[in-house]
């Protein structure tokens, strides 16, 4: 009997190892991009707890969306400023039925009944809530809880699998890989009387630097090189236009809560620098939650919104401008959220927020925003200026493109979106380097180049300064006080049409001394920034005191006003914006549009970084704009 008992398990066995497994055919699909630094693995998620799971299908045409942003940005286009509208973009990019079809078989196959899917309206994203043994089971995955000193949590998985024959069919399945790195190290850590609030926002780097010394005159121009003011802006790029057509432009500023404005703050600006507009505010659009909120105040949480809205407001003049203040307070919020709301069809067409790296509403957390997801609640605005980014190595590519295909659609709609590229030079946020698997490493020594500025479809703009003992009317360098620019190459990216000749020049005539091991010499990816604007020195009004503002934080919402006054002008000659504007600035008509910067370098990763030089560089592009000759080449444009 012994002997027959050994035979059956025996022939059992065999039965069940000639029968195909599910997962026999399964490939990876994403794994993480980088683990988390000083984050901690601490216990397995429940099984029982539920998961708003998304599967974000790959899209159709991505590979013309390059095409059609020329089509209507280049200068040489017939069709220049001819912008698409949003039916046209959702007709052009939806999945295919096969793609549709092909992940709803698999899901149901799998034990999903079909009345659990929700198929967005454009066929471009399939929902499910499934508990954690669901998609394990599902995707080939482990899910744990981590835990952050900060006090943070977040769930993730390592990597996640599906079917060969499904691959193709999907660009991203959330949550999964996709990580939030960058909460503030232990030894960066400050009291926050608010507790976790901010969350999200804190896993961003932005925001501009201070030396700490307080301004106590009101400079003039022959102070420029130590305070910078509206006066000396309008002195150094010849900015010179008064907008008219106010009430068809529009004009956006990203904030991410809780970083905040003070009125008070913006009062004390107006009446020394521009006293028309004391009691001038934005136009709060609060998505998912955004609050202006004014408990807590100082430097790190009110330094950036006032920096922004103090410049923007005084040199668009008497231009409104909306404030896209996102996430809570509990939340906080990521780059996918403000695109949720100045474009409904990212929400449902095109894979949607990341629970993991976005902020998620409602948020059932107390004290959380209850209301629904701020999805499509406002037109996008025709300039957008984020001075905020995350290091590209510590996001996965597909997170990248998913992304980056949403700065594109937004180009083709009209829309202009300016974004800083940092201020740790050639080194990532923190001033940390990538290591040899291409992620921030504490010992890192590759170069580490910002995200999004490294996606083709929006303007990086980096940062200046007037030279200590120089004027307004001497050439300024690369910025070294305080900041190093941000430039360098994208890892992910491959190099755009309209930047291959500029790119190409800068490798070929002024070689880096640094190999493949520090950056990507390719000559084929794309490269950062496109512009510069200067960032040293700003007299602003913070927590009622004025101090002395260093980065691309400037830089930024400075260059996103010359675009609006740009826009302005060309609404009252009976044209449209301008929309994407890097062809136009790439092309021979704009080439006597910029003051070309050839000294400064952006220092780190232990180096001496890239170094300015004629023509496009590295470190501050092609240079800081004057005003009145890019306005005269975008006025002659249809």
């Amino acid at each position: 009997m012994r002997l027959l008992t050994l035979s059956w398990t025996t022939a059992l066995a065999a039965l069940v190892a000639a029968v195909p497994s599910r997962r026999a055919n399964f490939v990876v699909h994403e794994k993480r991009a980088a683990e988390p630094v000083e984050w901690v693995q601490s216990h397995r998620l429940a099984s029982d707890a539920v998961l708003p799971m998304r599967f974000g299908l790959t899209q159709n045409n991505l590979h013309r969306i390059e095409e059609m942003l020329m089509s209507v940005a280049h200068p040489a286009s017939p069709s220049y400023g001819k912008h698409f509208s949003p039916e046209d973009i959702v007709d052009t990019f939806a999945p295919s039925h096969e793609t549709v079809g092909a992940v709803m078989d698999w899901l149901t196959e799998s034990g999903i009944a079909p009345e659990r899917l929700r198929l967005s309206a454009s066929k471009g994203w399939i929902e499910v809530n499934a508990t954690t043994a669901e998609v394990e089971d599902l995707i080939a995955a482990e899910y744990h809880v981590f835990t952050h000193p900060s006090g943070a949590k977040q769930i993730g998985c390592h990597s996640y699998s599906v079917p060969e024959h499904v691959r193709e069919h999907i660009d991203i399945i959330q949550p999964t890989v996709h990580f939030r790195h960058r909460l503030p190290r232990t030894d960066q850590l400050q009291k926050r009387t608010l507790g976790q609030f901010g969350k999200l926002e804190a896993a961003i780097h932005g925001g501009p630097k201070t030396d700490g010394k307080q301004v106590t005159i009101t400079p003039g121009l022959e102070d420029c090189d130590e305070h910078i003011t509206l006066d000396c802006l309008r002195a150094l790029y010849s900015i010179n236009h008064t907008p008219v057509a106010t009430a068809n432009n529009s004009f956006g500023i990203l904030e991410l809560t809780p970083q905040a404005f003070l009125q008070s703050d913006l009062d004390m600006f107006f009446a020394n620098f521009s006293p028309s507009q004391v009691g001038t505010s934005p136009v709060l659009v609060s998505i998912d939650g955004g609050v202006v909120q004014t408990r807590n105040q100082g430097f790190g949480l009110n330094g950036e919104s006032d920096l922004d809205l103090q410049y923007a407001f005084g040199l668009t003049n008497p231009q409104p401008i909306l404030l896209l203040q996102t996430g809570d307070l509990i939340e906080g919020a990521s780059f996918n959220n403000w695109l949720d709301a100045v474009d409904g069809s990212f929400c449902t067409f095109e894979g949607g927020d990341d629970p993991t790296q976005d902020g998620i509403y409602p948020d059932n957390q107390p004290g959380g925003f209850q209301g629904p997801e701020s999805c499509g609640t406002i037109k996008p605005p025709f300039v957008v200026s984020a001075s905020y980014g995350e290091d590209e190595g510590s996001i996965t590519q597909a997170y990248a493109a998913r992304q980056c295909t949403e700065y594109g659609k937004l180009g083709l709609l009209g829309t202009t979106v300016i974004y800083s590229t940092g201020d740790n030079g050639v080194a990532g946020n923190g001033g940390l380097c990538l290591g040899s698997d291409g992620t921030p490493s504490d010992d890192g020594t590759a170069f580490s180049p910002d995200f999004p500025v490294t996606c083709p479809f929006v303007t990086a703009v980096g940062a200046t300064q007037i030279n200590p003992g120089s004027t307004v009317n001497d050439p300024e360098g690369a910025c070294e006080q305080v900041i190093f620019s941000g430039g360098g190459f994208s890892n992910f990216f491959s190099l755009p049409d309209y930047q291959a000749t500029a790119i190409t020049s800068f490798l070929t005539n002024h070689p880096p001394p640094f190999t493949s091991a520090q950056f990507n010499n390719s000559g084929k990816v794309r490269a950062f920034p496109d512009i510069s604007a200067n960032g040293a020195n700003y007299v602003v009004a913070v927590a009622g005191k004025f101090v002395s503002v260093f980065g691309t934080s400037c830089s930024a919402p400075v260059f996103g006003s010359m675009i609006t006054l740009i826009n302005d002008a060309r609404l009252a000659a009976g044209k449209g914006p301008v929309g994407f504007i890097n062809p136009a600035l790439y092309s021979d008509t704009f080439a006597d549009s910029f003051h070309d910067i050839t000294t400064g370098g952006n220092q780190g990763c232990g180096t001496p970084g890239f170094t300015s030089t004629e023509g496009w560089d590295p470190v501050t592009g092609l240079g800081t704009p004057n005003f009145t000759t890019l306005l005269s080449h975008f006025l002659d444009l249809p």
